[in-house]
């Protein structure tokens, strides 16, 4: 296995410098020895194919022309985490030509079913997150989180979307830590789909969220036809628990 990964290396390493030197003069400012770190979402190119491309938050298409990562197997409509190096630009109708270095799947769902409150109280529970970040990208609402946590259990993340005549698109960040009394704390990302919420046109999303310090409230706009660029993803692979 060993002497695989090593030889999938080496011809990644060959292509690489192939299709990097056969770029043209205005892609002579990327090395390969530079990394980029990106939320993207997996496009494979068809139902059994473990070839795929990937679309940053902003619209940026990539194309894995080298991989490093050869044990990925993509899924449609799935979030992950995507370490890469840029081989060269415009490359058979993508934005880029990369190598991928390393990419790992973020917990991504659907909005979950609204149980009502006792319902949505005894399944998707009640226990407390701090938000580190949240945005837009891609037809996705991101929550980027922190929590209490063991490491002996998966939590239960959930967003549910609530019935609220004066605050339309009222939603619940739901998290069960199913009596997890750990105190460590962890880090978390999820990723929910909104595409089954049949949005036209720009919409406020408001999010309520149980933090350590009471509920509080958080609204962002939401339009499908936009892309996300100003977005904090400072983090790594390394950060995220394990989630469901």
């Amino acid at each position: 296995m060993k002497t695989m990964r090593y030889l999938m290396l080496i011809i990644g390493v060959l292509l690489s410098a192939f299709l990097f030197n056969s770029c043209d003069d205005d892609d002579d400012s990327y090395s390969l020895g530079d990394v980029w770190g990106s939320i993207a979402t997996v496009r494979p190119l068809s139902e059994n194919s473990n070839n795929y491309s990937l679309v940053l938050d902003d619209g940026t298409t990539l194309w894995p022309a080298a991989n490093h990562a050869p044990w990925y197997t993509p899924k449609a409509n799935q979030r992950a985490i995507v370490y890469y190096t840029i081989l060269s630009d415009y490359f058979q109708g993508y934005d880029h030509a990369i190598m991928v270095r390393d990419i790992s799947d973020i917990l991504t769902k659907f909005p979950a079913e609204n149980l009502g409150s006792e319902g949505n109280d005894e399944e998707y529970g009640t226990d407390p997150v701090e938000i580190l970040d949240m945005w837009i990208g891609d037809g996705y609402l991101n929550v980027w989180f922190g929590f209490n946590y063991s490491g002996k259990v998966k939590h239960f993340m959930n967003l549910v979307q609530r019935q609220d005549i004066n605050t339309p698109y009222y939603f619940e960040f739901r998290h069960n830590a199913y009596d997890d009394t750990g105190n460590s704390g962890q880090k978390g990302l999820v990723a929910f789909n909104l595409s089954s919420l049949n949005i036209e046109e720009e919409v406020t999303l408001t999010i309520k969220v149980n933090t350590f310090e009471g509920d509080k409230m958080y609204t962002i706009k939401y339009n499908p036809a936009a892309k996300e660029t100003n977005v904090g993803n400072s983090f790594t692979a390394n950060d995220i628990a394990e989630l469901e």
